[in-house]
């Protein structure tokens, strides 16, 4: 039987903008023994599948600077500290995209990478309500609204144009939805 093991201590070796890298000191339950590991402590994250009138789904082209490549995403970010994961997610889409959901709908959580990130992904769905322009301030960051036919979805997952991994979790969570539930405008 697989056990916890108990924490007895951690240290932050490197605290960044957006998360820290550090390093715990957890005991055995076989052992006994204290062994070192290093995790990433970040904030919770979301997604959000943004859907028109006319099913099709809010995404963004954006550049990405760990794999230096321009990808296809649906909204997504951080959630501030003391704010709900579905006001954090109709909050990322309106500032990425511009569009407002009424109502975010609960795809579940997942856990990006155990083995590293102590954080959960909360995962949702919105139909689109209003269009709302932004204006991009940021230096740093870029993003292309595209519209994407719903039928074009699980071709683009398939041949990878749509591959980042928790992105693509939260898509076929939605496709599986769609297919028990009416998700879409009739």
């Amino acid at each position: 039987m697989i056990k916890h093991w108990t924490r007895k201590g951690r240290q932050v070796l490197q605290k960044t903008r957006i998360l820290d890298f550090c390093e715990a000191t957890d005991v055995s339950p076989y052992t006994d023994k204290a062994h070192q590991f290093v995790f990433i402590d970040s904030l919770n994250w979301v997604n959000l599948v943004p859907i028109t009138e006319r099913n099709e789904i809010v995404m963004i082209r954006q550049y990405r600077h760990g794999s230096q490549r321009v990808t296809l995403e649906i909204p997504g970010g951080m959630v501030d500290v003391g704010e709900a994961p579905s006001t954090a997610a109709a909050r990322e889409c309106h500032e990425e995209t511009g569009y407002v959901v009424k109502k975010p709908f609960s795809l579940g959580e997942l856990n990006p990478n155990p083995a590293l990130f102590n954080n959960r992904l909360h995962t949702f769905y919105g139909h689109i309500c209003d269009y709302k322009p932004i204006v991009n301030h940021s230096e740093t960051e870029k993003t292309e609204v595209e519209l994407i036919p719903f039928d074009d979805v699980k071709s683009l997952l398939l041949e990878g144009t749509i591959d980042h991994a928790l992105v693509c979790a939260t898509l076929w969570r939605f496709l599986d939805r769609c297919q028990h539930e009416e998700v879409l405008v009739n």
